[in-house]
């Protein structure tokens, strides 16, 4: 009997050391409060409206109200900056975005991708070009051939000056063999404000993604010519990538991240990164995101790190190419 006893015991042992070897007890508790969700825009933008679609989300699987918290100001660096000096426990994670690895590169902060912890890739939207529906352009290559021809000649426009856009037609322009100076950069408060002066005959094209130039699109006022991404968009898969269309392989996204301040448990993050892959997996966020017009692109914590890490690389290639950047 007491032999069957020590046998027993020493099962339990042996159970409590495989449990306790492969999750802390804090893990196993997280989360026990309420969790803080920085987004470094203002409310009611694309960058918000995601946000508090997967905050809402993980309440339901976390079983823990998920506060989203706007953080606005300094081109996106009080928010970036205020999720990379949280405390490293979990309670506080944040949506970073491009700009985090633009706003090193021109001086606005010493931050960069490093500072954080990458949980997930949930969101990436890339740049396309768009001509006037009468240009006499009707592929990138006639429009890349003519700039390369006629420096100095054409004017573009999407976003404000070294603007993420604005970096997605630099590379472009570069990758296939044009100085990106050679084209006029007409600063603008935003893509909308950039389509209507295309349409108005201001500009001679628009880099932009495909969700801002939908409207003039669908009636017929504007005609993109190519598509930044890796692969060919769902909804517009008539349009070619820069790869097909020129044989240059350069992509340019506008994405938005899930991640937790630098030094959070890798447990913590493991039960981060299950949670949003299947919110990234739910037929509901899938809904949402094409409804919104927005496009989906799925990277864990090891793909994250080794996206922002080449993302930040061409940024900063590409502010330099543009003589924009300070370092």
């Amino acid at each position: 009997m007491r032999q069957g006893w020590k046998a027993l015991l020493g099962g339990l042992a042996m159970v409590a050391l495989a449990i306790t070897g492969s999750a802390s007890p804090a893990a196993a508790a997280f989360p026990e409060r309420p969790i803080t969700l920085i987004v470094p825009w203002a409310a009611g933008g694309g960058t918000d409206a995601v946000a508090r679609y997967v905050a809402g989300m993980l309440e339901k699987d976390f079983g823990q109200p998920i506060n989203v918290v706007n953080r606005t100001g300094g081109s996106g660096v009080i928010g970036h900056q205020a999720i990379a000096t949280a405390k490293p426990d979990g309670y506080t994670i944040g949506l970073i975005t491009l700009e985090i690895n633009m706003m090193h590169w021109v001086g606005l902060t010493d931050l960069d991708h490093t500072g954080f912890t990458p949980l997930a890739l949930m969101n990436t939207d890339p740049a396309a070009i768009h001509v006037k529906t009468d240009s006499k352009y009707k592929t990138i290559k006639e429009l890349l051939d003519d700039i390369k021809a006629n420096p100095g000649k054409f004017k573009a426009s999407g976003t404000g000056q070294g603007g993420s856009w604005h970096l997605a037609l630099g590379g472009l322009l570069k990758a296939n063999g044009i100085d990106p100076k050679t084209v006029g950069w007409v600063p603008s408060t935003g893509a909308a404000t950039a389509l209507t002066d295309l349409a108005g005959g201001g500009v001679d094209f628009v880099s932009c993604s495909l969700p801002e130039a939908e409207s003039l699109t669908k009636a017929g006022r504007v005609r993109t010519l190519v598509y930044m991404g890796s692969e060919r968009s769902k909804v517009a898969p008539n349009i070619p990538t820069v790869k097909e269309a020129t044989g240059a392989d350069w992509t340019m996204v506008l994405w938005r991240a899930m991640a937790a301040p630098k030094g959070l448990p890798a447990d913590i993050a493991a039960k981060y990164e299950a949670a949003f892959k299947k919110i990234y997996d739910s037929k509901e966020y899938q809904d949402f995101m094409a409804n919104r017009g927005f496009g989906t692109a799925w990277g864990g914590s090891a793909e994250l790190g080794a996206f922002l890490a080449k993302n930040n690389k061409e940024m900063g290639e590409s502010l330099k190419d543009l003589g924009l950047a300070k370092k």
